[in-house]
């Protein structure tokens, strides 16, 4: 869309103010290169005569490589220290307003084409007037003789002189036209311009999916990361909780320098490194992992003006190689939940990144550089809302059962059928003796195994936070190990927000197509049209 590349260009201004920061260290680095070059290059001027001044310069210049290398390692470190603090000073919203444009005419400048030809001038046909002698010796009838052939020459003067300015009149009209062609054209685009950010300001303000992640995606794009960081990402956004989840792809263990220092040894001629220590490349890899999750969602939470979101869920995946089996892999070192009211309290110019995501019930990998996984709050693939949206034009073909439109008891049954092919020995409870549970499960794996409370809402409305609070407390007289709320509708922040940090699993009408169809092969629907 043309929208894009326009909001994109109106925010280069604020990509620029990062780069522009990142230049002025780069130019330094620069200077000391060139202060290596040219003490190489003196170095290599030196007369032979005088080898002792030679090899100075040539040592000057070998020590200054190594202060530009040293600056070189220091200036990254620093970059990937302050990836947090480099975000905050930049405004990540984008004003869809100041995208529209005004139609600006030059006035119509003719040219020469504006200036009328100048008509013949008599004065420069009429022959002069007979003087003195001549009018006695014939000179009276030359002189009219001459008058009649500068009358001719006259007139012929006139003809070509009317025929240039008629030409001309005609090649004015035909340049007015064209640049009223402009004009228009100018408008007519103007006009198509603001009619489609118009579009996309609606729609997003309706808060289409689609329009959302475009949004957030264009906030994603603005921000400025080094070089080698990947930058890759999916979102999807569900409207009905206003959630939208980020599988974010982070930096391999690399990205941290694997050099501290480099040493020029003056009496071998040689540049050495001192390797970093193990402990501190992990530890400042565990560092940036939870930087670019603070930072990422600081961005979207900063960016969205309009309260399309409550909810954000962050997954942070890597894109590597199991080097113990070679296999290409993409475990999530870092999953996160939280919402609006939750984040925006935090002070994160003084926060430190690890502490404030265990403080927002952050699941973080113990081992990150080693690659151990955790496991995402939520699979962004359970977001994918072609579950939801994949239904027949007509309505009457489609032959995949409507959920809502199963009785309590047909549900609450399909529900514990899927648990049970998910691996959970699973038992529906009596309608009318269940304390609140619909499907007592156990999970039969040891350590992480236990008793698991389920309960199954068939809603068309957003579930309250009450019925998440009954299931915390259902799960406490159980004394189960874990509660699962299942809903054919959705979540508001506030459930999220009490689920956050407990055994509590919250499963929306999308996640549970989705499950459906990958555990127990059953496509099914959510139609709350067919029920008015």
């Amino acid at each position: 869309m043309g929208i894009l590349k326009e909001m994109q260009r109106a925010h280069a201004r604020q990509v620029r103010a990062q780069k522009q920061a990142q230049a002025a260290a780069y130019r330094h680095q620069q200077q000391m290169r060139r202060e290596a070059d040219r003490a190489m290059k003196a170095a290599q001027r030196a007369s032979a005569a005088n080898e002792r001044e030679k090899k100075r310069l040539y040592g000057e210049a070998r020590a200054a490589e190594v202060v530009a290398d040293n600056a070189d390692l220091q200036s990254h470190l620093e970059e990937l220290d302050n990836l947090l603090a480099a975000t905050l000073e930049v405004d990540d919203h984008i004003d869809l307003r100041r995208l529209r444009r005004s139609a600006k005419h030059p006035p119509f400048d003719p040219g020469p084409l504006g200036t009328p030809l100048a008509p013949p001038d008599w004065r420069r046909f009429a022959p002069p007037a007979p003087s003195g002698i001549s009018k006695i010796f014939g000179g009276q009838a030359r002189h009219q003789q001459q008058m009649a052939a500068a009358q001719q020459s006259f007139a012929q003067a006139q003809t070509q002189h009317a025929a240039a300015e008629a030409d001309r009149q005609r090649r004015l009209a035909a340049a007015h036209h064209k640049y009223q062609q402009h004009c228009a054209k100018v408008d007519a685009e103007v006009t198509a311009h603001n009619a489609e950010i118009e579009r996309f300001a609606a729609a997003l303000a309706a808060a289409e999916p689609e329009r959302v992640v475009e949004y957030f995606g264009m906030v994603l794009d603005n921000s400025v990361y080094p070089d080698d960081f990947p930058q890759h990402y999916r979102l999807a956004y569900v409207p009905e909780s206003r959630q939208l989840v980020v599988e974010y792809h982070l930096p391999t263990l690399d990205v941290i320098p694997a050099v501290r220092e480099y040493r020029y040894i003056k009496s071998r001629d040689e540049i050495t490194t001192a390797a970093r220590p193990a402990k501190e490349i992990k530890e400042r890899y565990a560092n940036l992992v939870a930087q670019v999750t603070l930072r990422t969602v600081h961005e979207l939470f900063e960016a969205d003006r309009s309260g399309l979101v409550e909810t954000v869920v962050f997954n942070g995946i890597v894109d590597t190689t199991d080097p113990r089996t070679g296999a290409s892999v993409q475990p999530c070192l870092v999953t996160l939940r939280t919402t609006r009211d939750a984040f925006t309290v935090l002070n994160l110019k003084l926060v430190e990144p690890l502490a404030c995501l265990q403080h927002l019930n952050a699941s973080v990998s113990k081992r990150p550089a080693e690659l151990a996984p955790v496991r995402p709050v939520l699979e962004f693939d359970m977001v994918d809302k072609r579950f939801v949206e994949e239904v027949d034009v007509l309505a009457d073909l489609d032959q995949r059962p409507n959920l809502l439109k199963l009785s309590p008891t047909e549900f609450e049954s399909l529900i514990q059928n899927l648990f049970g092919r998910m691996g959970l020995d699973t038992k529906q409870t009596r309608p009318s003796r269940d304390g609140g549970v619909d499907c007592v499960a156990f999970d039969p794996r040891p350590i992480f195994g236990g008793k698991v409370v389920i309960q199954a809402k068939r809603y068309r409305h957003t579930v309250d936070v009450s019925a998440v609070r009954d299931l915390f407390g259902t799960l406490q007289n159980e004394g189960a190990s874990k509660g699962i709320l299942v809903t054919t509708s959705g979540y508001g922040p506030a459930s999220y927000e009490f689920a956050s940090g407990k055994p509590l699993e919250l499963i929306d009408g999308s996640n549970l197509l989705y499950l459906l169809a990958e555990h127990a092969e059953v496509k099914a629907r959510i139609d709350p049209g067919e029920l008015d």
